[in-house]
C-alpha cells in the first residue's frame, strides 16, 4: 500500500480480515511474525486467514515437549555460547531464540521458546 492510499483510508483487505488475523496472533494460532508474512497473501486472495496457515503449514508450534527437544538441541550444539550467557551476557538469549526459530523453520512459538531457553540456561544444564 502506498502511502496516500493509508491516509485517504483505503485498505485493500476487509475489516473482518483482518480481525480474524489479529485473532490467530491472539490464539497463538500464528506469531506476528507469521501474520506479516501472510497478510499480503490476504489481501491478495480475499480469502480467510486462517484458510490460508492451514495451507500454507503456518500453525505456530506450541508443543512443549517438541520446542523442548530443540531448545536442548541447540543448546547442545552451541556450549561457547552458553557459556558466553551465563557469563554474564544476558543478550545472547535473542541469539538461542533465532537458532531455535531456524531449527523449527520459524514456527515455534517465541513466548515459549524463551521461557524454555531462560528455564535450561538458567538453571545450569542444558537438559533436563
Amino acid at each position: 500500500m502506498s502511502d496516500a492510499d493509508r491516509q485517504a483510508g483505503r485498505v485493500p483487505v476487509s475489516p473482518a480480515r483482518l480481525a480474524q488475523l489479529v485473532g490467530l496472533i491472539e490464539e497463538g494460532t500464528i506469531s506476528g511474525k507469521i501474520a506479516k508474512e501472510l497478510l499480503p497473501a490476504v489481501i491478495e486472495t480475499g480469502r480467510p486467514p486462517a484458510e490460508l496457515v492451514l495451507e500454507r503449514g503456518l500453525v505456530q508450534v506450541t508443543d512443549e515437549d517438541a520446542l523442548k527437544s530443540a531448545v536442548d538441541e541447540v543448546l547442545a550444539a552451541n556450549p561457547q555460547q552458553v557459556a558466553v550467557y551465563r557469563g554474564g551476557k544476558a543478550s545472547a538469549l535473542g541469539w538461542f531464540v533465532g537458532q531455535v526459530m531456524k531449527a523449527t523453520g520459524g514456527k515455534a512459538s517465541p513466548a515459549i521458546v524463551n521461557r524454555l531457553l531462560r528455564e535450561r540456561l538458567d538453571a545450569g544444564g542444558e537438559a533436563s
